[in-house]
């Protein structure tokens, strides 16, 4: 019997997709390469970090196959107490300036006073904690992904950006060219805090203006190929869904401001996924329309396990517990000291473990439903 294919979308989020490693890491331990095919994994900013570690070490057929991204975590988060004080005067400083309680003067982070404050401040660290773009590469050889050329195989990466200059959403697909550490760096581009990442004669800025996190571009099979469109798409995301109460204070405003911006496409997504299952399944579509996008049958994205009637507006995926929710906020997701890290990738470890338990329960439910009516039909 064929395994059942999946596709994992990772929504972006800073240093808050530590859950996100969590979540992965999980998965990976439960071993659901025994029971299930992953044929894609995409993600933005933080996600599309997450995503391309996790991806990498499919490719080189590494085992476990978290370590390294687990790996890269450890050393992005702070160390000792000079990096712990850096880290929580920047966040500290940025809290107080959201909560209009400390004066600022805006500065493009393209800027030689901007750039130079970075480097004094992180002078003397290590390569972890004070550059970005080589701690990326010291935990991906981005020579030896050039040397694979495009790859096809599963599972196929999908990372997320915006051309800064064309309005044009991206998306950068393994399967069509070899990844770079540029692409990272697009996706996790914050305007206020990055400079836009030049490619080539355009520029990007990160996946919060795109598809966060890209989930269409996972079933059509220009991108990830026929025999890759996944059965279901598993979702960590990490943006709340809802908030318990209205923002007022200028911290809260920008906190929900960012967190319902980091969830409209991904809303919309959901939204064309599920109107074109509908469809399907309604047979709106002629055969030979389907036959043209070789759509054989609708993509699952696992239902809400819960039936809890004041969520009436849950997105289906392994997402924080709202108690966790509730404790962070915009600030948070710059937030790389180990408390804050270590505590999100347990949370994300648990809410997988969650997940996996009640989406098996669920699945034996559904059979045995399904045999009862077989055996009336039959009687």
């Amino acid at each position: 019997m064929p395994k059942l294919k999946i596709a994992i979308a990772c929504q972006g989020g800073g240093s808050q997709t530590a859950f996100t490693a969590g979540a992965l890491k999980t998965l990976c331990q439960a071993q659901i390469h025994e029971e299930f095919e992953v044929v894609g994994i995409s993600g933005t900013s933080g996600g599309a970090l997450c995503a391309t570690l996790l991806w990498y070490s499919y490719m080189k057929g590494e085992r476990p196959v978290w370590e390294r991204m687990m790996a890269f975590w450890k050393e992005n988060t702070a160390q000792g107490p000079i990096e712990h004080a850096i880290n929580q005067f920047i966040v500290d400083s940025m809290r107080l300036v959201n909560a209009g309680m400390l004066p600022t003067f805006q500065m493009s982070p393209s800027s030689p006073m901007m750039q130079a404050s970075m480097e004094m401040m992180t002078a003397g660290q290590r390569k972890g904690f004070g550059d970005f773009r080589g701690l990326i590469e010291s935990h991906i050889d981005f020579a030896e992904i050039a040397s694979w050329g495009p790859r096809p195989q599963r599972p196929v990466l999908i990372l997320g950006a915006a051309n800064v200059t064309s309005g044009a959403l991206a998306k950068f697909v393994s399967s069509r060219e070899p990844i770079r550490v540029e692409h990272i760096l697009a996706s996790c581009a914050v305007p206020n805090i990055f400079p836009a990442v030049e490619i080539g004669k355009d520029a990007y800025w990160d996946g919060l203006f795109s598809d966060n996190p890209p989930v269409e571009e996972l079933i059509r099979p220009r991108s990830v190929g026929v025999e890759n469109i996944p059965d279901e798409i598993w979702l960590i995301k990490i943006n709340p869904t809802s908030r318990q109460r209205i923002p007022v204070k200028p911290a809260e405003i920008i906190d929900r401001r960012n967190q319902l911006e980091g969830n409209i496409s991904l809303f919309q997504q959901l939204g064309h996924l599920e109107l074109i299952n509908d469809m399907i399944l309604a047979d709106a579509f002629r055969p030979e329309f389907l036959a043209r996008f070789d759509i054989k049958a609708p993509v699952r994205i696992p239902r809400s396990f819960h039936t809890d009637e004041a969520r009436p507006y849950h997105i289906p995926c392994i997402e924080m517990p709202v108690e966790l929710q509730d404790l962070l906020d915009y600030e948070g997701k710059i937030d790389r000291g180990s408390a804050n890290i270590n505590r999100l990738v347990a949370e994300g470890e648990k809410a997988a473990a969650v997940f996996l338990r009640d989406r098996a329960a669920a699945v034996a439910t559904s059979s045995l439903a399904a045999g009862a009516t077989a055996g009336q039909a039959a009687s």
